[in-house]
């Protein structure tokens, strides 16, 4: 039985380009190696009986920001939005935390003297994130806007560091933005790590920083429930090693990392392009830990109690530090540590009276160290007593996270390192990133622009590549 397109990886991209096609009329047949579809976007009882941890995202800025996700009818198949009292927290060693909220007044007054200078350099890409936030989730093109994409560009080019030198000379400001900043996994003083802190800020004043009722499962399941309503047909359990397993189509679409497109497509890629792909370069890896909980977070500020995220690592320099010494091959004492507490706002996560937490922090690709301890001694740092809260305990290192999704090259969950050579060139420098010399063969992963996160952007530009080029 033959399909016009062959989709294989149903991650949140390998879904997006299923869905985009079939709703343009195309036959598509998705196949997905695990027994579940969802790739990065999964959820399971990863501790105790009837608690629902996020196995990989948890909180989805950029899903709530994403134009694809905007266009489906997700509510209508049982994705709700559940978006916490405070988006995200910040807390230090001593004073109060610094909040990120939707509102800009409420946010600037958690960030002491540099409030003005904070809604000064958010507020106008705030103010216009319905034209701006398109524009970053898209692949290098002509902006449509171009002076707002000139003049987020002039500064999102430069480091986090540099950025927040010239912006802000407090604390908190600064604290703040380096968390958001830490997302890049990369050095905080190499560029452009500064867009990340803007885009994830930006998206934070404009959609906020929402979780998934229920979990990450049910957004992945709303996106195969739809497909499947289009004609679409999902199959599971089933690993493709070549492209010689899959049925006939026009247009074959891989949600996979670029050695693995290798792998499939064995000596029918030319070698210009293999060298291309070989020498795609992937990010450094994380160590994860899901607890489950007796009672929420004791927390020293009771306003990190509100928040669905927390960023745990204080200062600027110290966030900084820590990266730097992940970028280069070590394992900090005191690790940058990105937290969600899913039950702030979600009671259906876990029985009542009980409690979820999710924590990763950045270790070298491949890293063998457990870094459980010095993920909870961060947690402990701003909330004494966590430790005698903990009922159940997970933990993923990149070894794992690897056999659990194959993308995730030694343990490194964005796709591949995104540095700006890797930014105009993911993942091999052509006029159009997902097709490539093969003529119906095509990637649509997070190794494509515009890289990592849950919002379906990748595989809906390869899929409108193929509309394109098989409309001619």
């Amino acid at each position: 039985m033959g399909f016009d397109a062959v989709v294989v990886g149903a991650g949140p991209n390998g879904l997006a380009a299923a869905i985009e096609l079939a709703r343009n009329g195309w036959s598509v047949c998705l196949f997905e190696a695990a027994r579940t579809i969802g790739g990065g976007a999964r959820s399971a009882e990863l501790t105790l009986p009837g608690v629902s941890h996020d196995v990989c995202a948890a909180v989805f800025p950029l899903g709530a920001a994403s134009p694809f996700f905007k266009s489906l009818p997700l509510d209508k198949y049982g994705v709700e939005w559940l978006a916490p009292p405070v988006a995200l927290a910040h807390p230090f060693d001593d004073g109060p935390a610094a909040l990120l909220e939707q509102s800009m007044e409420r946010t600037c007054e958690t960030i002491g003297g540099d409030s003005r200078a904070w809604a000064r350099l958010f507020t106008p890409f705030v103010n216009r994130a319905d034209q701006l936030l398109p524009e970053i989730l898209s692949p290098l093109h002509l902006p449509r806007n171009p002076l707002l994409a000139a003049r987020f560009s002039m500064k999102a080019l430069q480091s986090a560091t540099g950025l927040a030198d010239r912006h802000f000379s407090g604390r908190y400001a600064r604290g703040l933005f380096a968390g958001m900043a830490g997302h890049s996994n990369m050095r905080l003083d190499k560029s452009p790590t500064a867009a990340f802190g803007l885009l994830l800020t930006i998206a934070g004043h404009s959609v906020g920083w929402p979780l998934v009722k229920g979990g990450a499962q049910k957004l992945t399941d709303a996106l195969g429930t739809y497909f499947q309503s289009l004609g679409g047909q999902i199959v599971t359990g089933t690993r493709i090693s070549s492209l010689k397993q899959l049925p006939a189509a026009r247009a074959v679409i891989c949600d996979v990392a670029p050695r693995h497109l290798m792998t499939l497509a064995g000596d029918g890629l030319p070698s210009s392009y293999q060298r291309q792909l070989q020498r795609f370069q992937h990010g450094c890896g994380v160590f994860k830990v899901d607890w489950a909980l007796r009672q929420p977070i004791p927390w020293k500020d009771p306003q990190c109690r509100r928040a669905g995220t927390l960023h745990l690592g204080g200062s600027l320099e110290e966030i900084a530090s820590g990266e730097a010494i992940v970028s280069n091959g070590g394992h900090p004492e005191h690790p940058f540590v990105i937290l969600a507490q899913q039950s702030v706002v979600d009671e259906t996560r876990a029985p009542e009276g009980t409690h979820t937490v999710w924590a990763y922090c950045h270790v070298p690709n491949g890293s063998t160290v457990d870094m459980t301890d010095r993920i909870a001694a961060q947690v402990e740092r701003f909330a004494p007593g966590f430790r005698d809260c903990i009922i159940g305990e997970h933990r993923m290192p990149p070894a794992r996270l690897e056999a659990y999704n194959a993308n995730y090259i030694g343990g490194d969950i964005s796709g591949g390192l995104q540095n700006i050579g890797q930014i105009i060139g993911r993942p091999a420098l052509r006029r159009i990133p997902y097709s490539t010399p093969l003529r119906n063969l095509y990637i649509c992963s997070s190794s494509t622009p515009p890289g990592g996160g849950v919002h379906g952007m990748c595989g809906y530009y390869a899929a409108r590549a193929v509309l394109k080029r098989f409309s001619v």
